[in-house]
C-alpha cells in the first residue's frame, strides 16, 4: 500500500494524514475484493525497516493501527472476516499486541481473511523460519517442512501482488511466497486507488497464462 506519504506531501498535509487516507482505502478495497471473489487479502502495513521512520510517525502509525482494530472489530465479526497479523508481533507495543490478540480470537471463525503484515520483512520471515527448520530432524528438511516454519504456513501463496505508486521492486514482501505470483504495478498512489484501478488489476491477472514453471 505504497504512496501514502507522497499523497499527503503533494497536498500540503502531514504524512500521517496520508496513512489515515490509506486506511480508508483499505476498507474500500476489502469490499471490492470480496465482490470479486478474492478469498484472502494480504496488506503490507508496516515493515521491519519502518521502525527507522521518525518516532512521531511510528507512534502515529501504531495509534492508527490500534484505532482501526478497535473501530472495525464489531463489523469484521459481523461480516465473517478473519483478521490475522503476519510478522514479528513481539516488536509491537504491548497494548497493540493485546488488541491484535483479542481481534484475532474474536474473528477466528471468519471465512474471509484479512492478513495484515506488521513489523514484517520477507528476509526476517525466512531467517525466523530457518531457525525453526534447523531444529527439525534431517528426514524433514525439505521445502514442504520449511513452508510449515513460516509465520502463517496455512496460507496459500499469493496469486496476485498489486504494487501502487509505480515502484518496480518487491520491497522485502513475501519473498518466499511470491515465487510464482503475478505482479500488477500501477502509478496510482494508494489513497487514490479506486475501484476502477482494482478492477483493472483483476482483469490483468485473468488475462495471463500461469504456467507455474511448467508448459501448457
Amino acid at each position: 500500500m505504497d504512496g501514502n506519504g507522497r499523497w499527503a506531501l503533494e497536498r500540503g498535509k502531514k504524512r500521517l494524514d496520508g496513512h489515515r487516507a490509506g486506511a480508508a482505502t483499505l476498507e474500500r478495497v476489502m469490499h471490492w475484493a470480496k465482490a470479486a471473489g478474492v478469498e484472502i487479502l494480504t496488506v503490507y502495513a508496516f515493515s521491519t525497516k519502518n521502525w527507522k521512520l521518525p518516532q512521531d510517525e511510528v507512534d502515529g502509525l501504531m495509534k492508527l493501527l490500534g484505532w482501526f482494530i478497535g473501530r472495525k472489530k464489531k463489523q469484521l465479526v459481523k461480516d465473517g472476516v478473519r483478521f490475522r497479523v503476519m510478522g514479528r508481533k513481539a516488536d509491537l507495543p504491548e497494548k497493540l499486541q493485546k488488541s491484535i490478540a483479542d481481534l484475532e480470537a474474536a474473528t477466528a471463525a471468519g471465512t474471509w481473511q484479512l492478513v495484515v503484515c506488521l513489523s514484517y520483512g520477507g528476509r526476517a520471515e525466512i531467517l525466523d523460519a530457518a531457525k525453526k527448520f534447523a531444529e527439525l530432524p534431517a528426514t524433514e528438511r525439505d521445502e514442504a517442512h520449511f513452508k510449515n516454519c513460516l509465520y502463517l504456513p496455512d496460507l496459500p501463496d499469493p496469486d496476485l501482488i498489486i504494487r501502487t505508486s509505480g515502484e518496480f521492486r518487491v520491497s522485502n514482501f513475501l519473498l518466499w511466497e511470491c515465487a510464482y505470483s503475478e505482479f500488477y504495478i500501477t502509478p496510482v498512489l494508494w489513497p487514490d486507488f479506486s475501484e476502477a484501478d482494482f478492477n483493472a488489476a483483476i482483469a490483468s491477472f485473468h488475462s495471463r497464462e500461469r504456467r507455474m514453471g511448467g508448459h501448457k
